[in-house]
This record gives structure tokens, sequence and C-alpha cells, in this order.
């Protein structure tokens, strides 16, 4: 049976929040032309695999904003999560399954 851990309310928070934040960046960014500048198109089948891409007329300024604004926070939060006072308190056996039943936990209360 696996160890349970009290995380504190702020940690949980936090790595909500980051599920979020890195959930937010990965759809804007399947969202967005491939490139950032305007790039012709172009297709290439001298490797192992054919690859192509349209041309892209790149992002806007707003894109390229709302891209930094969540890296960012996904920056803060990762630091914020990783570096928690809470790791300290574990030994440093318990702290990657720990880590691991963290990254989970909000999977844990949709179950309940």
């Amino acid at each position: 049976m696996a160890t349970t851990y009290e995380f504190p309310s702020d940690l949980l928070a936090g790595q909500e929040e980051l599920h979020q934040v890195r959930a937010e960046l990965s759809a804007l960014l399947k969202r967005l032309p491939w490139s950032v500048e305007p790039m012709d198109g172009f297709s290439d089948d001298t490797g192992w695999r054919k690859v192509e891409r349209p041309a892209s007329p790149g992002w806007t300024e707003d894109e390229q904003a709302e891209v930094e604004k969540l890296r960012r926070r996904e920056h803060e939060l990762a630091v914020f999560v990783s570096t928690h006072r809470f790791w300290a308190e574990l030994a440093a056996a318990d702290r990657v399954e720990a880590r691991t039943l963290l990254k989970h936990a909000h999977e844990q209360k949709e179950q309940e």
C-alpha cells in the first residue's frame, strides 16, 4: 500500500494551478501557427520522414504576450512547487514517491 502524505493546502493549490496553466499553454500552442515569425511553407522529403509545413502568418503581439505570460506563470509555479518547505520535512528517500503522488492528487479528488 502506498504511503499517504498530508500535503499543505498551498502546495496542493500550486500544483493544481500548475496543471491548469500547462493545459492552457498546451491548448494555446496547438491553436497557434507553427512559426512565431511569418514564414513560407516548405516540404522536405530528404530525411527519414517527410516534413511539410504550410505558410505561417506568425503570431500576433497579443498571442506572443499570452504565451510569454503563461510560460512565466508556469515557471513561477514549478519553482514554488519544487522548492516548497514541505519537501524538506520528508526523508530524501520518500520525496520521489511524494512528488509523484502530489502530481496525481487532483485525480484522487475527482474520484472521491
